[in-house]
């Protein structure tokens, strides 16, 4: 008798229901949440609005790094140079500011001047790199990485070797760490600087709130996800990194948006270059250890970008610098050893990418 015949399998694979694809465009979100209640029991004042600010506030050079990584990403791209052109940016910067000063030029105007230049020395390099990927198709990670290498050496000149450029005018800390508001509990409340009888031995009697570096992190944020999501220049970066060749029979100047990106790239590092030295009132030479350009990548990566291009959110990169962030600040408060967060980013980098494939039409 013939074997009578097995009905298929008709369900749904859990990837594709609408709880599997909701996971999976917000995993990252749903572990930083995760993070957060696991952190609460085991970090003595990890809920604090203080250490929520201080997260944020000392991640504001990786979220400025993880934006400029975004765009660059999106193409299909990588832009290793991003830690070091912020080195760059600050010590050149902090250099002109103290040669300025020892001419007895005013403080505000060589602040100005300090920044304008560590600011626009930042175009160079990103100019530099992408006329290497778009004119002579150089591969990214070659070009960047020989930026990388160049900036390096320059900002060593310019620092002397590994000493930090310092006799910076004092104001510069007290802005890149200043608050909106100080609040002296049933004394005094003041806006933008905190009261006069209060020495900086005792600032912490005062409740701080809302860092000048929130509203930096804000402006960049909306401006930029304004350009990437509303505007032309957006949708050509997802047409690049989507289809090259459609792009091209698009009529889109596909080496010209190129360039472009690269020096958004280098400027958004040279901002983040700038702000460090606001934020520690030297120049700073960048650590061959400090791997901001990896930890920017692996940020955009865990926010849902594909490394092979076509795919990210600015808003995706943020909640990605934010899991990094709290898991090294929960880990610290936690009492756990630094090398975990290393062997944790390993993890959830090679998680991201595995979410990627089993997820690749969802971002």
């Amino acid at each position: 008798m013939p074997r009578p015949l097995m009905p298929h399998d008709t369900s749904t694979p859990f990837v594709q229901t609408n709880t599997g694809k909701l996971l999976g465009r917000h995993w990252a979100l749903f572990f930083l949440l995760g993070m957060m209640v696991i952190f609460a029991f085991t970090g003595p004042g990890f809920f604090e609005v203080v250490n929520f600010q201080n997260i944020i506030h000392l991640a504001t050079i990786s979220i400025l790094l993880a934006v400029a990584e975004t765009f660059v990403i999106i193409t299909g791209g990588i832009d290793l140079s991003v830690g070091f052109v912020m080195g760059l940016s600050s010590t050149l910067a902090a250099r002109i500011m103290v040669t300025l000063g020892s001419t007895g030029m005013g403080e505000p105007l060589l602040i100005v001047l300090g920044t304008l230049a560590g600011l626009l020395v930042a175009f160079i390099p990103g100019f530099i790199s992408g006329t290497l990927v778009a004119r002579f198709k150089v591969p990214p990670f070659i070009a960047t990485l020989g930026m990388w290498g160049i900036c390096n050496g320059i900002t060593l000149h310019l620092c002397d070797g590994f000493l930090p450029i310092a006799g910076l005018p004092s104001v510069l800390p007290r802005l890149g760490n200043g608050y909106l508001f100080y609040i002296h509990k049933g004394q005094s409340f003041t806006l933008f600087k905190k009261p006069d009888y209060i020495p900086d031995e005792r600032v912490r009697e005062l409740i701080r709130l809302v860092p000048f570096s929130f509203i930096l992190i804000g402006a960049v944020v909306l401006v930029f996800w304004f350009i990437l999501h509303k505007s032309r220049f957006g949708q050509h970066t997802y047409a690049i990194g989507g289809n090259l060749d459609a792009a091209i029979r698009a009529g889109i100047d596909v080496d010209r948006h190129l360039v472009k990106i690269y020096m958004l790239s280098s400027f958004l590092a040279g901002l983040a270059g700038v702000f460090n030295v606001f934020q520690t009132g030297i120049g700073n030479y960048t650590t061959f250890s400090s791997m901001y350009e990896l930890f920017a990548v692996a940020a955009v990566v865990i926010g849902g970008a594909s490394l092979l291009g076509g795919k990210g959110r600015i808003v995706g990169s943020m909640v990605g610098v934010l899991v990094l962030a709290v898991l090294k600040n929960g880990l610290a408060i936690s009492g756990v050893q630094p090398f975990v967060r290393y062997i944790a980013v390993g993890v959830l980098l090679t998680f991201a990418v595995i979410i990627d494939q089993l997820f690749p039409d969802l971002f």
